[in-house]
């Protein structure tokens, strides 16, 4: 009988495990264990409406502190884990202590990937991770400040539109063609390429940065090609690495995130994990994948602390994604990789249209800009397995659900 279930991690999954442990009866000691001294939180305000100073602080919270209290939640929190010994069943924190568990979930996240080029040591450059970063983003976000932005995917062109809309001088610097490039097609990154640039972002791709240069910090990025740009204020948003540094230290398997099979069992069976820190199977797409997405980390929060309790239950749900850009609103449901169809429904110039994939004609993946109704018809087609008529497809007075 489990008696004491430890968490790791106090983001999306490690919160949604508690909620659910509780919810669906779990009566042992539960342990959640967080880095940051906060309770655990919402992060995509952080890039967004936090920055903006729209949303306070207080609102962040998934939970306030009466929850845990009532539901007999033991919080950890400031108190990174440094190690594991799965031989004793034991997790050691920060300060020494020795806790000691039945079933171990870690929901440890994912890093901001750290600039390498030289100068990269200098202080001033910022990341978006946590609430302690847009703290100390939010002093140089003053109107007329140049704020540079190495990285064109979500956290740096959502920091670009919140820096705009507050008066700053911005300029996104992206190594590939397009902004998005790994995660959308041409059009949509053409698209907001062009609602950037028409609210005043410079947008500049092809370009790699080589060096950062400052006296005592950071005042400008050099490129390779030999440009150079002032900098009041650098953010840094150039994708995110999975923290698997104290599963690597526990001998579990992990090959770019930690290793888990269908029922988020790591190499040890009394060991979990979940988030964005697992590469877990797909059998709706036949491969292992790793998502940096909150309704995955819901998701599998939900299915760890079931399997946890002995209830079997496979996570393999159709993940999405979504993005909110000045007033543009990207919505993502799917994984196009191998597609061999791409279908557009509508015009991008009316601001509202969706791209479609497919692979052997069945509907894998659908980016939808301003297109809600395609997004949500999009997330039930996908997951039964559904093969639109292509010409109805790319008829967009056709809803989306009428194309089967």
């Amino acid at each position: 009988m489990t008696s004491t279930i430890l968490i790791v991690g106090a983001g999306q999954a490690g919160a949604q495990a508690v909620d659910t442990l509780r919810r669906e009866g779990f009566e042992g000691r539960l342990v959640l264990i967080g880095d940051e001294p906060h309770l655990p939180y919402q992060r995509p305000p952080l890039s967004k409406q936090f920055l903006a100073g729209e949303m306070a602080a207080e609102r962040l919270p998934f939970r306030h502190q009466a929850f845990y209290d009532e539901h007999r939640v033991e919080l950890k929190l400031g108190l990174p884990a440094l190690s594991i010994d799965p031989g004793a069943r034991r997790v050691t924190l920060a300060d020494e202590q020795a806790l000691f568990y039945d079933r171990l979930l870690l929901s440890t996240g994912a890093r901001s990937r750290p600039l390498t080029c030289p100068g990269a040591h200098l202080p001033g450059i910022h990341y978006l991770r946590a609430i302690a970063d847009v703290d100390a983003i939010r002093l140089g976000l003053r109107p007329g400040a140049r704020v540079v932005i190495i990285g064109g995917g979500y956290i740096g062109l959502e920091a670009a539109a919140t820096a705009r809309k507050l008066g700053c001088a911005v300029t996104v610097l992206e190594m590939a063609d397009r902004v998005m490039n790994r995660v959308v097609a041409s059009s949509v990154s053409e698209y907001f390429e062009h609602e950037h640039r028409t609210q005043g972002v410079k947008i500049i791709c092809n370009t790699r940065v080589v060096r950062l240069e400052g006296a005592r910090s950071v005042e400008r990025v050099v490129c390779a090609d030999g440009s150079s740009f002032e900098a009041d204020l650098l953010i840094a948003g150039i994708g995110a690495v999975p923290e698997t540094q104290l599963a690597a230290q526990a001998g579990l398997a992990c090959d770019n995130g930690i290793v888990v099979d269908s029922h988020c069992r790591t190499s040890d069976p009394a060991i979990y994990a979940a988030g964005d820190c697992t590469n877990h199977p797909s059998a709706r797409f036949g491969m292992r994948v790793r998502l940096e997405s909150v309704d995955n980390a819901f998701e599998q929060g939900k299915s760890a602390a079931l399997n946890m309790q002995g209830r079997s239950t496979p996570h393999d749900r159709v993940p999405w994604f979504w993005s909110d850009q000045f007033d543009n609103k990207l919505l993502i449901v799917g994984l196009s990789q191998g597609f061999d169809q791409q279908v557009l429904r509508g015009d991008p110039a009316t601001r509202a249209f969706t791209i479609c994939y497919l692979k052997g004609g069945e509907l894998i993946a659908v980016e939808a800009v301003n297109h809600s109704k395609d997004y949500m018809a999009g997330r039930k087609l996908i997951a039964e397995r559904a093969r639109p008529d292509v010409d109805k497809l790319a008829d967009p007075q056709i809803p989306l659900k009428n194309t089967v």
